[in-house]
């Protein structure tokens, strides 16, 4: 991977103004706040492993979500459709990537949402190579519900973010492992 340049601009179509705030921040009022740290690994190989299933969808699709796209790889303007459920229950959540990171030490990406997704905002992906030499996922999003039903589920949304988050950080410290 190449270090990233300056944020692109914003694929058209997504459901909020504040894109990019998930990797320049400060992340912005009125949306709810997530940010979830999980130590998967130590050393550069743990790193390498942890950046290349971040960035290839791998951990996604290792956590049990489906992952419908055109690119191999996270890449500013890709379109994302996250299903998430089974079936006809299946939650089909549109999504286009915002910006990616491939820096020396920090790698990963922020997707934003399309019109059909059931909350607005952004959620990114990053993982770092502490100078302790640990290996970090950082889960940040903000978002606010966007449909009838993520409105009616209250503090449910939330709840299931942070769970979905911690659960993408036990998934990967499994994928670097291996």
């Amino acid at each position: 991977m190449t270090p990233a340049g300056p944020a692109p601009a914003a694929p058209p179509g997504l459901t909020y103004r504040e894109a990019g705030a998930t990797r320049a921040g400060p992340l912005p009022p009125g949306y709810r706040h997530l940010r979830v740290r999980t130590l998967v690994g130590y050393g550069p190989g743990a790193f390498a492993a942890a950046r290349a299933a971040v960035m290839d969808w791998r951990m996604h699709r290792a956590v049990g979500v489906t992952i419908e796209t055109a690119g191999p790889v996270a890449v500013p303007g890709l379109r994302v459709v996250v299903g998430l459920g089974a079936g006809r229950l299946r939650l089909r959540a549109p999504c286009a990537v915002v910006w990616t990171m491939a820096e020396e030490r920090r790698a990963g990406f922020g997707y934003g949402t399309l019109r059909g997704h059931p909350q607005a905002g952004e959620e990114a992906f990053a993982v770092s190579l502490e100078q302790d030499a640990s290996v970090v996922l950082t889960v940040t999003a903000f978002s606010r519900p966007a449909a009838w039903y993520t409105r009616a589920a209250g503090p449910l949304v939330p709840a299931f973010q942070r769970a979905y988050a911690r659960r993408c950080g036990r998934v990967l410290l499994r994928l670097v492992r291996e």
